[in-house]
């Protein structure tokens, strides 16, 4: 019989604030975390907003010698998974090593310090690029210190599929769980694009959102107005832990993270399926792993991105999974309205967000609905928090490259 995994620790670093406190009550609160681009000079650019995480200081976390050698998408993905890691109360247990493993992904990696050290090579030449320069650039490295932080020796790797990243980090950390190979896995994503490179080409694409006079209201999912994401960072990391494993040691648990679902659309580079197919797939191939029925879901955290066509054909494939449920029992939210599209971190906070919506017993609205959609004719949690018992919840993350990754959670209650 496959094993069973607990969600037992939380870590976040958000635009919205660090912490998983903190993080709920700025979540239920509908706190807007996007303004203007405070970290380059954005003055020539198209799109000169962002939903930027402020005041981070990574020696609040890791010795200043460590981070000094780390890109900041590595500083928040390990800082994040220390905060999930004290959370635990696993800091304080003797631990087997080898059965303790990490899984953490990024769509893109170390991008602010690949445009640094292009710069030096430009610039100074050669033999000035900073021998850190590929430790602090590959996708993997979050992964890496955490486990070498924390001491952790089971399985170590990195997923990278865009924005889909965090979820299939945690879908296949839950799924070493399940067969045995580990009895923790800190899991989830991090991403730090806020730079000229990111900004540009993300702007180049026509993928952001250019409402640069009115950043409160730019990021607005299934609403009428939609017209493009608003490009935000942090991390979503969270300790995932076999349930009798937890049990025993009497740990607090948020939820079970009980299906995961991961499939391809085999569509376009950027452009999601028409009529959502693969996202389709995915949320069934999660409701089959968690033995669910559709009926059984009352919250869905949706990929929600504020992009015309995603969120046309998200709605379309809730609407094939979840048929009259769709609309009459099941309610979405999208937190990018909030805290923008974390690239690959999406997956890892809005995977904690969701916990903490079960464990709270509330979900988190979708802020600047303001104008319905024809095409987004469903229950959107528009503008104000909700108060309601959740038994049974998915969050959807999809990415460039047609990949799809959907998570399943329970209550737990003993």
């Amino acid at each position: 019989m496959p094993r069973r995994t607990a969600v037992t620790g939380i870590g976040t670093i958000t635009p919205l604030g660090s912490g998983s406190d903190g993080f709920w009550k700025a979540l239920v609160a509908g706190t807007n975390g996007a303004g203007a681009i405070s970290r380059f000079d954005a003055s020539e650019f198209s799109v000169r907003i962002a939903c930027e995480v402020k005041g981070f200081d990574p020696d609040a976390y890791i010795d200043k010698r460590e981070s000094r050698k780390m890109d900041l998408c590595t500083q928040y993905g390990v800082a994040a998974a220390l905060m999930a890691w004290k959370d635990s109360g696993l800091a304080d247990r003797a631990l087997d090593p080898s059965r303790a493993g990490v899984v953490i992904g990024s769509g893109i990696g170390g991008i602010q310090t690949l445009e640094d050290q292009h710069a030096v090579l430009m610039q100074k030449g050669p033999r000035r690029v900073s021998p850190y320069f590929i430790p602090m650039l590959i996708a993997d490295m979050p992964a890496g210190m955490v486990s070498i932080l924390l001491g952790l020796k089971g399985p170590n790797f990195a997923t990278v599929s865009a924005c889909a990243s965090g979820a299939h980090a945690i879908g296949e950390a839950f799924r070493a769980i399940e067969r045995g190979d580990a009895d923790v896995v800190v899991a989830g994503g991090t991403e730090a694009a806020v730079c000229p490179l990111a900004a540009a080409g993300f702007a180049s694409m026509k993928a952001l959102s250019s409402r640069n006079d009115d950043p409160l209201h730019a990021s607005r999912p299934f609403d009428a107005g939609r017209d493009g994401f608003v490009l935000g960072e942090g991390a979503g990391i969270v300790v995932l832990e076999e349930l009798e494993h937890a049990k025993r040691r009497g740990a607090r648990i948020y939820a079970e993270l009980a299906g995961y679902g991961a499939t391809g659309d085999a569509f376009h580079m950027t452009a999601p399926d028409p009529q959502g197919a693969g996202g389709a797939a995915a949320m069934a191939l999660a409701l089959a792993d968690a033995k669910a029925a559709p009926e059984d879901v009352q919250y869905l955290n949706a990929h929600g991105t504020s992009t015309p066509l995603n969120d046309k054909c998200e709605t379309e494939a809730v609407k094939a999974v979840f048929g009259a449920h769709a609309k009459r029992g099941l309610a979405i939210s999208s937190t990018k309205s909030m805290m923008g599209h974390l690239l690959g971190a999406a997956g890892g906070v809005e995977f904690a967000a969701t916990a903490l919506a079960i464990a709270n017993s509330a979900m988190p609205p979708t802020i600047n609905y303001e104008v319905p959609d024809p095409e987004c004719d469903l229950d959107y949690v528009p503008n104000q928090a909700r108060d309601a018992k959740i038994e049974c919840a998915l969050t959807n993350s999809f990415g460039f490259g047609g990949h799809n990754a959907v998570l399943a959670l329970r209550r737990f209650d003993g």
